[in-house]
């Protein structure tokens, strides 16, 4: 008998694979929440396996070493980041209402507290910077990443006559992340949305949409 006659009718068959893969972006995702507040150097199989309620041996399974643990947190941490900042952006008119939409959108994603210790990458990059190695060069490439596709943004704006010609990118995607990571700390120190409200208004300043005007607008 095969196993097709063997599976009950009305039953969907399993999915071992897919249950595996869902069980380790679960965890991934606890340990990249417990990493923006007790820094991916504090993460272990024993505090992950006490946030998750799964086994130690359990979690050894899908992870061999710490840095893999690390390494596969990062990586999950950059999909979230995707998910929640940057398609939102993407989807946005080019230029300058992409710019108004990644800030917002990030706004949303710390006012949320997708992570408890807010931004991922705000949390790990200087606890990272010290350590030399495979985690921290990953850390940096994801922000320095933010960093282009935001000058890409603002080159996009300029190349549209949305912001003077004499804006230089870099500078002004610089600018912005200064912002959204000064937002992101006072937020999480003081626990005050009134720190975003203000950053808001800042960017708003900065790429000259205070005046009412539509970033969708060329």
């Amino acid at each position: 008998m095969t196993n097709a006659t063997m599976t009950q009718p009305g039953r969907a068959p399993r999915h071992p694979r897919a249950d595996g893969e869902r069980t380790r972006a679960a965890i991934l995702r606890a340990a990249a929440a417990l990493a923006t507040t007790d820094g991916l150097e504090g993460l272990s199989i024993g505090n992950l396996a006490a946030a998750t309620g799964i086994s130690k041996s359990g979690l050894y399974a899908h992870f061999g070493s710490k840095q893999e643990l690390q390494l596969a947190t990062v990586d999950q941490a950059e999909r979230i980041l995707t998910e929640e900042v940057i398609q939102p952006a993407l989807a946005a008119p080019p230029g300058l209402g992409q710019l108004a939409a990644v800030c917002e959108a990030f706004f949303s994603y710390v006012e949320r507290r997708v992570f408890p210790g807010g931004c991922f990458f705000a949390a790990t990059a200087l606890e990272m910077g010290t350590r030399p190695g495979p985690v921290r060069d990953r850390v940096a490439a994801i922000t320095s990443g933010f960093t282009a596709l935001l000058a890409s943004f603002a080159a996009t704006a300029i190349g549209q006559h949305q912001l003077p010609a004499p804006e230089d990118p870099a500078r002004l995607a610089f600018e912005l992340h200064a912002i959204l990571l000064a937002a992101d700390t006072k937020f999480i120190l003081h626990d005050d949305p009134a720190a975003l409200d203000l950053a808001r208004q800042v960017i708003r300043h900065r790429l000259g949409l205070d005046n009412g005007s539509n970033p969708g607008e060329s």
